[in-house]
């Protein structure tokens, strides 16, 4: 039920932001340790241009709850930086229940803020790559330009920089 709002809000923003349903891919795993995974198989797939990994974790009487998120936070963002496809990070962590459905309905659904920050991702992503092509280790495929050497990637000079 939280899931499932969480990706009613998270659709919603991205229908209000023009996202055509054609373009939006849903998928589901047993749990939220899978979401690293299955957001590397996406990516690698060269299908979608942003991954919002959403679910929930709530905190118990042990440590799981602990080694979980940990993991897959740093999944997340190890698909993210390995394959330069965005990764958002849509994983309720909290304490109780009652939280879980506060961050996920009402007021408040965290989806929505999802949604609208996959978009902007996607954006970034596409204005970034779009300049250039990018090979599978992140050089240029483009041919050398005429002041270099010939020898190795082309790195064509940024307009802007951001960093």
């Amino acid at each position: 039920e939280i899931c499932d709002s969480l990706v009613k809000g998270c659709r919603s923003a991205l229908t209000e932001l023009k996202v055509e349903d054609a373009n939006i891919f849903e998928t589901s795993v047993p749990g939220s340790f899978e979401l690293p995974l299955a957001s590397r198989l996406l990516a690698l797939s060269g299908q979608v241009d942003v991954i919002v990994a959403v679910g929930c974790l709530i905190d118990g009487e042990t440590t799981h709850f602990d080694v979980i998120s940990n993991a897959v936070a740093k999944g997340l963002m190890d698909v993210s930086l390995s394959t330069a496809t965005p990764v958002v990070f849509g994983v309720l962590t909290c304490n109780t229940i009652d939280q879980a459905i506060a961050r996920s309905s009402g007021g408040h659904n965290h989806g929505e803020d999802w949604g609208k920050t996959a978009v902007e991702m996607a954006i970034l992503r596409g204005s970034a790559l779009g300049k250039f092509k990018q090979g599978t280790m992140g050089f240029s495929t483009e041919p050398a330009s005429a002041g270099s050497s010939g020898s190795g990637p082309a790195f064509p000079s940024p307009d802007r920089v951001g960093f």
